[in-house]
């Protein structure tokens, strides 16, 4: 077919039609939050049944917030009337953008990239909501990789604030100005990220589960103690467990492996033992039934030890670790120290900024226990960020 030959002006292009492929909680959330904002939807999926199943779930959702007094009967009818059903891509021609929210296979994603290509215009940009996979890699599937950009949200996609946006090497400044519009106008908080493994959220929480897991695994507390540790004294809404249960161990222990994997083996992320063992064993969290709580009628799990200089033990060494991470995100320019504590705090909820709660903290503070850990494991998981050590040598602070 013959494709429409434009330019993209950031000026100008406002994003009116968008293409969602694929039905799942997340594409099903984002076609949601693009209706929302008044745009004309089609939501992709091969599958009928799941589109079905799509269109019904919204229905709740959308009585829900009705019910709420949130949104009027007739701003229900917007947003539902905004949204069309399809299950084939030619349906998404007329796109001005396209966000794909399917299985996290890089080789599925390239196939699809590929596939869609042939429909849309030259003015189509083509997004990918993928959480770690590298969006270099996926661009390179199209003709015109310029056009492609990464768009991650946060699950669930209508409740959480931060976007993840992020260029690749061949995404034009075109593109990155118009998906970043876009989404701010989608009443969302952007994060600009560098396409590197796990981006902002996805790489700097790391140690929130892994650190978690390690105290476990020393024997140092249970998993009922940190997690209360890490509510009552750090302030979180969840703590690590009861938040890897919520997530399902299978898909966090995929992720930690990916990141890994994609970091060359650095050992700040290595993956832990008790968490593969919980996922070989089906033991997935809520979705299953059992992870590492029972979650079946009438268990009774176990309760916290509260004492206070165990929980302030806890907190101290996955804090120090959270911020170490998110110093070595700026120090190596993944984002921008503004960008990387909006995307904690509004991605993940965490009770502050990591860089914010560094200056709280102090310099000094950071830099003495991330050697005071070094000094003990002499392993490089708890080498200290050398912008840490450099601030700390000059007496500055991250604002």
């Amino acid at each position: 077919m013959e494709k429409q030959q434009s330019k993209i002006d950031t000026q100008q292009l406002s994003i009116n039609k968008v293409g969602i492929i694929g039905s799942g909680t997340m594409g099903s959330g984002i076609a949601q939050v693009a209706a929302t904002a008044g745009c004309s939807v089609k939501l992709y999926d091969t599958n009928t049944e799941a589109l079905e199943k799509a269109k019904a779930s919204l229905e709740k959702i959308m009585n829900r917030l009705v019910e709420k007094g949130r949104i009027t009967s007739e701003e229900k009818e917007r947003i539902q009337g905004n949204i069309k059903y399809v299950n084939s891509l030619k349906e998404l021609r007329e796109s001005d953008l396209t966000i794909e929210a399917i299985v996290e296979n890089l080789d599925i994603k390239k196939h699809m990239f590929s596939a869609l290509e042939k429909f849309v215009s030259d003015r189509c940009i083509i997004a990918s909501n993928t959480s770690s996979l590298s969006i270099a890699s996926i661009a390179s599937s199209l003709e015109k990789p310029e056009r492609c950009v990464g768009i991650h949200f946060f699950n669930p996609a209508p409740l959480m604030k931060l976007v993840e946006v992020i260029p690749a090497i061949q995404t034009s400044e075109e593109t990155l100005a118009i998906s970043a519009k876009t989404i701010k106008e989608w009443n969302k908080t952007v994060a600009v990220a560098k396409d590197t493994p796990g981006f902002i959220v996805n790489r700097v929480a790391r140690p929130f589960y892994g650190e978690a897991l390690r105290i476990f695994e020393e024997g140092i507390a249970d998993f009922a103690t940190i997690d209360f540790a890490m509510k009552n004294e750090g302030g979180f809404k969840m703590g690590p467990f009861e938040l890897m249960d919520f997530i399902g161990n299978d898909v966090n222990y995929t992720v930690t492996e990916t990141v890994f994997e994609a970091f060359y083996f650095d050992p700040r992320y290595k993956p832990s033992f008790t968490q593969k063992r919980f996922s070989e064993a089906g033991y997935l969290g809520r979705k299953s039934g059992k992870g590492y709580y029972d979650y079946s009628e009438g268990a009774v799990n176990p309760t916290p030890n509260t004492d206070e200089a165990k929980e302030k033990q806890i907190v101290e060494r996955i804090l120090v670790m959270l911020i170490n991470e998110a110093a070595d995100a700026l120090f190596w320019n993944i984002a921008s120290a503004e960008d990387i504590d909006n995307a904690m705090t509004k991605g993940v909820n965490y009770p502050k900024g990591l860089l914010s709660w560094a200056d709280e903290k102090g310099i000094d503070w950071c830099v003495n226990k991330m050697d005071e850990l070094y000094s003990v494991y002499h392993e490089d998981r708890y080498r200290c960020s050398p912008l840490l050590r450099k601030m700390n040598e000059e007496n500055k602070r991250f604002y």
